[in-house]
């Protein structure tokens, strides 16, 4: 059976010492989280979506985001980038993107997701429900922050009727680690950690 891959906010801004808004050990992930991805297989990989938080300097004042956070992550700036080599994903593993403003992935209204191969969109809710029509059961997240922007895929990704699957080894989170995060707001859920990436 495939799984579908979520890859959350891999982008400099927050893998980057240098970044605006920096998780600590977050720079260390990203040899790991190269080659995890460079060893998944086309067989049992339904797909890749790469989160992007994305803002705009003249908006994010007036953002909930801007209540706990500097601006960070401006649209097409160095800091917004992806970290992540995507290149090293196997051929025939289709590669996604999805932008968003705020830290929960599914609370804007009107996001597309879009294939890198040719630029095709499709609503973010279409997509997810044509992924679960489709046979996928499971969903495997790893990224930044566990805390914040994880924890809400999770959270959207259960509400949709996946199980999801969390490899330790490619999550940090800004105060609370993706343990924590599931003993308290997961227990009883299928939600399942991974020891080893």
């Amino acid at each position: 059976m495939q799984r579908f891959v979520i890859v959350v906010d891999t982008q400099a801004d927050f893998m980057l010492p240098e970044g605006a808004l920096p998780v600590a050990g977050a720079d260390r992930l990203i040899g790991a989280m190269d080659a995890w991805l460079a060893k998944l297989s086309p067989h049992d990989t339904a797909g890749i979506l790469f989160t992007f938080d994305t803002h705009r300097t003249e908006l994010y004042p007036a953002s909930p985001e801007a209540e706990e956070f500097p601006i960070h992550c401006v649209q097409r700036t160095p800091g917004w980038e992806n970290v992540l080599d995507i290149a090293a994903i196997a051929p025939g593993i289709p590669v996604y993107r999805l932008e968003k403003g705020v830290f929960d992935m599914w609370v804007e209204p009107d996001l597309v997701i879009v294939a890198d191969a040719n630029g095709e969109t499709i609503a973010r809710d279409a997509f997810f429900a044509r992924l679960r029509a489709s046979g996928v059961a499971s969903v495997t997240v790893i990224g930044v922050a566990a805390d914040y922007c994880v924890r809400w895929a999770i959270d959207g990704l259960l509400a949709r009727g996946f199980a999801v699957d969390v490899p330790v080894a490619l999550t940090r989170g800004i105060a609370r680690s993706i343990e924590q995060v599931v003993e308290s707001d997961f227990t009883g859920t299928p939600v399942r950690l991974e020891a080893a990436a």
